[in-house]
């Protein structure tokens, strides 16, 4: 009898000790044992992404070691989320071009609400719904190694890189994956087609640059690295990533403001609709626009937030920016049609 006690009570002591080891259920949240985990997908830099985190985690202690950054190109977020609709396994969307997260919005992809810092940004970088939300402006850029060229040898608009002088000399990220890209390469059709009825023109400058293009480069790390080597010494890029891999990583980058206006994308976030952790997106996209945070993004980051900040540091206020004149509703209306048929009747065959 007594044996068959003290079995009994070895086996409550074991179920005790399994429950308080568990899940991160609602009674260990109760109970002091933090919140649920959250999971991000995001097309931010990794250090952008790293630093982020980590004041997030220390405002929101309750966060540590419980947000799971997993790092893709904005249009395989787009893709992941629609593939995981039925069951939605990340929580936020962070990094993403206008055009792939309306897409999300019109496919039902992202939750709708209208946190704080709503009211206080001008109606083109949001969702008219709640659903997504402009965090920085993106100019898209010449980028050079500076090791190979000087400022002055340098292509300095669009339309120089498709001449005899750039003949394998340029390297571009894979364009079907990236958001960067497939807003530069629509950007170049819609410039020459206005209202999208006729890319055929932007098709042949497309065919140019693919001729003087040496390499199609897998992912962003893969682009810096073969552009350092020289292995190309021109490139298409967006500002702030020049800029992080120049005066962070010390890339031998440097960029050209093209003379007739660089596509400025809105890039931003979106909590994702369904997701285990509704409470802890939005608090995490809520601290992406805290004052201070954006400041710093500004300085140390080289982001143009969506949201004025009180003072610019000195980099963005001596940018210069030219903004060309893009109608981002005709590329949203076209852009997969566009990409689709470079990648099927152009990539390579120049």
């Amino acid at each position: 009898m007594r044996r068959r006690l003290a079995l009994v009570g070895a086996l409550a002591a074991m179920v005790t000790v399994v429950a308080g080891c568990g899940g991160g259920g609602d009674d260990d949240a109760a109970a002091g044992g933090g919140a649920e985990k959250l999971v991000i997908y995001t097309a931010r830099d990794k250090k952008v992404a790293d630093f982020v985190t980590e004041r997030f985690t220390a405002k929101y202690p309750e966060y540590r070691g419980k947000v799971e950054v997993l790092t893709l190109g904005a249009q395989e977020i787009l893709e992941r989320v629609r593939a995981e609709k039925a069951n939605p396994q990340g929580d936020v969307w962070w990094g993403g071009t206008q055009q792939a997260l309306a897409s999300g919005g019109t496919e039902d992809l992202l939750a709708a609400w209208q946190p704080a810092f709503a009211a206080k940004m001008d109606a083109a970088y949001k969702d008219p719904q709640g659903r997504w939300f402009g965090e920085i402006l993106l100019p898209e850029v010449i980028m050079y190694n500076n090791k190979a060229l000087t400022p002055e040898q340098a292509p300095k608009d669009w339309d120089d890189l498709i001449t005899p002088a750039w003949k394998d000399k340029i390297i571009i990220r894979d364009v079907a994956a990236s958001g960067t890209m497939r807003s530069i390469y629509a950007s170049m059709i819609q410039r020459l087609s206005p209202d999208g009825g006729n890319p055929e023109p932007g098709y042949e400058w497309l065919r140019k640059l693919d001729a003087n293009t040496t390499n199609y480069a897998a992912n962003p790390s893969d682009l810096y690295l073969k552009l350092s080597r020289q292995q190309g010494v021109i490139s298409l890029w967006n500002l702030q990533d020049v800029l992080l891999q120049a005066n962070q990583a010390n890339m031998p980058f440097g960029y050209v403001m093209p003379a007739s206006g660089a596509p400025v994308l809105v890039d931003g976030v979106a909590a994702i609709k369904g997701g285990k952790n509704n409470d802890g997106a939005q608090k995490f996209v809520e601290f992406l626009y805290d004052d201070a945070l954006r400041a710093e993004l500004a300085r140390d980051y080289f982001q143009i937030p969506a949201v004025q900040i009180a003072e610019q540091p000195e980099w963005l206020a001596n940018l210069g920016l030219k903004p060309m004149n893009v109608d981002w509703a005709v590329i949203a209306a076209h852009e997969t049609e566009w990409i689709n048929h470079w990648n099927a009747e152009i990539k390579n065959k120049g």
